[in-house]
């Protein structure tokens, strides 16, 4: 039988000197002889007992005699039962033979060889010995030596093991390789792969030699850069060092060699090994396209923002200007778009630090906002009231917010204003409790109850300023101040008197 997890095998190396003995050898030889002849029956039995992990008397007719010896770690075998019984009673079908085979070589005299005899349990795994079987005294009878072979048994099955896990991850990779050769000749799309330190092509697919007009053979090898005119090398650079600085790209257009057709490239980086290596895709587009290529879809979402009559501003997370479209660079007074990017959005949008927390915390919590009311301010002190809706995207991860605004009618947003305002500071500024720090709030209602009673004594004083000013117990510019800061001073001025 075989060891557990591999093959039976057997040692059959001889107990023989495998050199020619010298005249130093055969007097140790006989000095050893001598020492062992001298050995009492107590002390050979020690000595079996020592160099063997079993030792059993076998008879001339094959049977167990008295005198077992077995190691602690052999007591399993129970070995104390098998005096009297055949060495082949305890041993499975497949030892037998060789059991025979070793008595035979033992009685003609034969030199002894290690065989490998597995002994069986009831409900167990068989335990594998090596034993050597010699001639013990004149009377036929035969010691065999045996060793306890469990952990070298152990060894060879974790080796099978791992040579099964080889073989099947070998036939994954092998069966990996077929799929992803399969999958490049039959793309339609041009693939080529790309060695990053030497700028190499290192693999390529029909579709990429039929798009370039080189035969599969001849691009193997060729810089990736030569593929392209030599125009477009700023281009092909730009993208390898946007793939090194940042593992991405943007795709780009570019002309190909002989600048009679263009194509879209693609990168993405990847590992390979050790190495790093560069997935170029190619996808021939009409001739003439350049720059960023992006699809039809996202260019008209681009267009209809930027051009809307409406103001529309993204920032990120820190209430940053990321991109806004003309119409809110008209409101917000400014030049150019790179004058707001970067800046925080509350420096146009919003009233006194309140409104924009007011702002983005709902949207932190609902990811949406319709219709909120606030104020736009310009850079050289233009305000108009607007309404806002914005949106966190993506949702539930955001990375920036959207906010288109409306500009609302001055006259419709001024019935009634107490009420209005009482609604906000009520409704609003209470969920602020705990978010916005106290000094915000209370200067956010100050401002509220200034606007107010402002707002009642023009009405009070049909709009007249300088009773207005009187009764509030301010200057005429104070008031004018306060009537520029809350965007009320446009109101009817017919009243007004020296």
């Amino acid at each position: 039988m075989a060891l557990p997890g591999g093959p039976e095998k057997d040692n059959d190396v001889t107990l023989r000197s495998v050199s020619t003995p010298t005249h130093s050898h055969r007097e140790q030889a006989s000095s050893l002889a001598g020492l062992l002849a001298t050995l009492e029956a107590r002390e050979a039995a020690l000595l079996f007992s020592a160099s063997a992990d079993v030792a059993l008397v076998i008879n001339a007719d094959g049977s167990i005699g008295e005198g077992v010896i077995a190691s602690a770690d052999l007591q399993i075998l129970k070995v104390d039962t098998w005096p009297g019984r055949g060495w082949s009673e305890v041993s499975t079908i497949e030892s037998r033979p060789k059991i025979e085979q070793m008595i035979q070589e033992a009685q003609l005299g034969l030199p002894p060889r290690w065989r490998q005899i597995n002994h069986q349990i009831p409900n167990e795994a068989d335990i594998p010995v090596r034993y050597c079987l010699l001639k013990a005294g004149p009377g036929g009878q035969f010691v065999a030596i045996g060793r306890d072979m469990r952990n070298l048994a152990a060894v060879q099955q974790r080796l099978l093991a791992a040579e099964q896990s080889i073989e099947q991850e070998y036939a994954r990779l092998r069966h990996a390789e077929t799929r992803y050769r399969l999958l490049m000749q039959v793309a339609s799309e041009a693939i080529i792969v790309v060695d990053s330190r030497s700028g190499r092509i290192m693999e390529s697919n029909a579709a990429a030699a039929n798009l370039v007009g080189k035969p599969m053979k001849r691009l193997m090898g060729l810089q990736f850069a030569s593929l392209f005119d030599p125009a477009e090398q700023d281009g092909v650079d730009g993208v390898i060092g946007a793939l090194r600085a940042t593992g991405r790209a943007d795709d780009v257009a570019l002309t190909l060699e002989g600048g009679k057709q263009q194509a879209v490239l693609s990168a993405t980086i990847f590992r390979q090994e050790t190495a790093t290596c560069y997935l170029m895709r190619l996808q021939p587009i009409a001739a003439g396209a350049s720059g960023i290529v992006i699809s039809r879809a996202q260019a008209g979402v681009m267009n209809v923002i930027r051009d809307m009559p409406e103001p529309f501003v993204v920032t990120d997370l820190d209430r940053r200007i990321v991109s806004a479209n003309a119409a809110f660079l008209d409101s917000a007074q400014l030049g150019s778009e790179e004058q707001a990017r970067g800046e925080p959005v509350e420096r146009w949008l919003g009233r006194a630090g309140v409104d924009i927390s007011v702002l983005f915390n709902s949207l932190a919590e609902k990811g949406a906002v319709r219709q909120f009311q606030t104020m736009l301010r310009g850079q050289f002190g233009a305000v108009e009231d607007v309404e806002v809706s914005g949106v966190a995207s993506p949702p539930g991860n955001p990375s920036c917010y959207g906010f288109s605004i409306r500009r609302v009618n001055r006259r419709a947003m001024e019935a009634e204003p107490g009420k209005r305002s009482l609604l906000r500071s009520v409704e609003e500024m209470t969920k602020l409790v705990g978010k916005v720090p106290l000094k915000d709030l209370v200067r956010e209602a100050t401002d509220i109850i200034e606007r107010l009673c402002i707002e009642a004594a023009l009405q009070l004083n049909d709009n007249n300023r300088a009773s207005t000013a009187d009764m509030l117990g301010l200057s005429r510019q104070s008031l004018y101040v306060k009537l520029h800061r809350y965007g009320i001073e446009d109101k009817d001025v017919g009243g007004d008197s020296a």
